[in-house]
């Protein structure tokens, strides 16, 4: 389906990517700190919401 050198550039350009993120994340990791503090409580509440979502579907559905 892809050619042998798609599949180089895709690898190339993912690890690439991926190097791009950490580096920006790691220059940036005190302001990250000091301004999202609670963050994780924000996402740990949209994890509950998706699974309570679910979970009535679950139980409405049978």
């Amino acid at each position: 389906m892809f050619s042998t050198g798609q599949l180089i550039f895709a690898g190339f350009f993912v690890v690439a990517f991926v190097a791009a993120i950490i580096f920006s994340y790691r220059k940036d990791i005190a302001l990250h700190r000091k301004y999202y503090k609670g963050s994780i409580f924000v996402l740990f509440g949209f994890i509950a919401f998706i699974g309570l979502l679910w979970l009535l579907k679950t139980l409405l559905n049978r």
